[in-house]
């Protein structure tokens, strides 16, 4: 099978719970070396064998890879880029503020799921 990937390709690649673009330095079958140059998407907090679980042992803080940064990464989750490169400081705002609009969104959910449920309760059970 041959790689599709090349040194000096631009690409969209996946590391743990992040996402970035990059560039290939190298590539093998089944893993590329990414160079990091903008953040798609932050990586998740908290532990991810326990998502969306507060109390655990260790809560993970995960950084950004950083700009220039070169990880080797699953060729599985590589994919094309050709679009314009944006400013690593920008995206890197852009995607850490996105990640904690939605973590606000969830807490706003949860809390009206609450809320309901909790007026449910006393239908169900106050009367």
């Amino acid at each position: 099978m041959s790689n599709l990937f090349q040194a000096g390709d631009f690409v969209i690649a996946a590391y743990k719970t992040g996402e970035y673009i990059g560039e290939i330095v190298e590539a093998s079958a089944i893993k590329a070396a990414v160079k990091v140059l903008a953040v798609l998407k932050h990586p998740a907090q908290g532990d991810l064998h326990n998502p969306m679980q507060a109390n655990v042992a260790f809560f993970h803080q995960r950084r950004a890879l950083a700009y220039q940064e070169i990880a080797l990464m699953p060729l599985h989750t590589i994919s094309p880029y050709g679009k314009t490169i944006p400013d690593y400081k920008e995206s890197l705002y852009r995607a850490l503020h996105d990640e904690m609009e939605e973590l606000k969104h969830a807490m706003l959910f949860a809390q009206k799921c609450l809320n309901e449920l909790e007026s449910l309760e006393k239908d169900y059970f106050e009367k």
